[in-house]
């Protein structure tokens, strides 16, 4: 029998995972919420690029969604700039009985010691008074630094580092949101954006180390971060709009587990908007962007990732991982225990069912 699911956000990411969600015959598409009025009404079909309709119409009313009785919800609705409502928004569906699997917000892939505990309790509460589990991941925060890097750790006799990087440039990435309110995009050196306040760095990736460290089987001492911003040399055009010379045009971050004074996990991006800018800065495995993760230990490993697609490039089949990475969880995060579910709890999501001819 089909699992009855919910589709909440239909944006960069949320549009590939109603697609998987209205062709994959492992579920039944009950509703869609949708974040704005102009999206109101249209049919799940058309929201997700699709042809044939599903007669299915996208609403703003959240309760109207819940009231369709999914089983789980996938919830890729954008909460950088709206962590209070999207936590108020799991905690009602949780309360409903509601299973979540979702994008975002990234730090509850393993909130502990990364969320002040009131934060985290409300969360708890829900999903144990409603028998509802959650599990919140991707690709980054996700897979490429929680699953990969914790396989190979299991092949070494002794660790000092594990380094997680993602190199990528985001000229192609269509998120004004994403990458002028929040990342700093095109904004002066001069002010600070939302992701690079003291302590955003921490609570949005500090997740990645803790959990790392978690798998390590030890207990970090401290978690740090550092950022370096460049400008542009140049006025150029991305996807999201337009980038004024001296502007910000290229970052790069650290988030740093400590132990014993030593750095035992880093989760580290290098964002250009541009191939040539900071040439000196680690260079991805492939044009346009990869993921790389580094252990240093007995032995060491060197492991790049490449996505491509034949429906867009890196960013784009960036997308779609991280849509079908928490679509393609629904049926173990159903089977899980209540309340926040991670990685490291859930056994092994495979590509179970999603053979298609060539």
């Amino acid at each position: 029998m089909a699992i009855k699911v919910a589709a909440i956000g239909t944006g960069n990411v949320g549009g590939h995972a109603l697609a998987q969600l209205i062709t994959d015959p492992r579920f039944e598409l009950t509703a869609v919420w949708v974040s704005s009025e102009p999206k109101a009404g249209k049919d799940a079909a058309e929201l997700a690029g699709l042809q044939k309709s599903t007669g299915i119409r996208a609403t703003t009313d959240l309760d109207e969604v819940l009231a369709t009785g999914p089983q789980c919800a996938v919830y890729t609705a954008l909460a950088d700039n709206r962590l209070p409502d999207a936590l108020e928004d799991y905690r009602r569906i949780l309360a409903a009985g509601i299973n979540v699997v979702g994008s975002s917000a990234v730090f509850l892939q393993h909130p502990w010691q990364v969320l002040p505990d009131d934060m985290i309790a409300p969360i708890e509460d829900a999903a144990k008074a409603g028998n509802a589990s959650i599990f919140v991941n991707g690709i980054d925060p996700g897979f490429a630094n929680d699953l990969l890097p914790m396989a190979l750790a299991g092949t070494c006799q002794s660790i000092q580092q594990i380094r997680c990087m993602e190199i990528i440039n985001y000229d192609t990435y269509d998120s004004a949101a994403v990458m002028f309110d929040v990342m700093g995009f095109g904004g002066s050196l001069d002010e600070t954006p939302m992701l690079l306040q003291p302590g955003v760095l921490s609570l949005a990736w500090g997740s990645v180390v803790r959990q790392l460290a978690a798998g390590l089987g030890i207990e970090l001492d401290e978690v740090n971060e550092t950022h370096v911003r460049v400008p542009a040399p140049e006025t150029f055009d991305i996807a999201a709009g337009r980038i004024e010379e001296g502007t910000t045009a290229a970052i790069r971050f650290e988030v740093r587990g400590i132990k014993d004074g030593n750095v035992a996990v880093v989760l580290e991006h290098v964002t250009r908007l541009r191939d040539d800018l900071c040439p000196d800065w680690p260079q991805p495995a492939q044009h346009g962007g990869s993921y790389r993760i580094e252990i240093t230990g007995e032995p060491s490993y060197a492991l790049d990732l490449c996505l491509s697609s034949p429906n867009g490039d890196h960013n784009h089949a960036g997308l779609v991982a991280t849509a079908a990475r928490v679509v393609n969880a629904i049926p173990a995060v159903i089977d899980a225990p209540p309340g926040i579910v991670t990685a490291r709890k859930l056994p092994p999501i495979t590509g179970k069912g999603l053979y298609a001819k060539p």
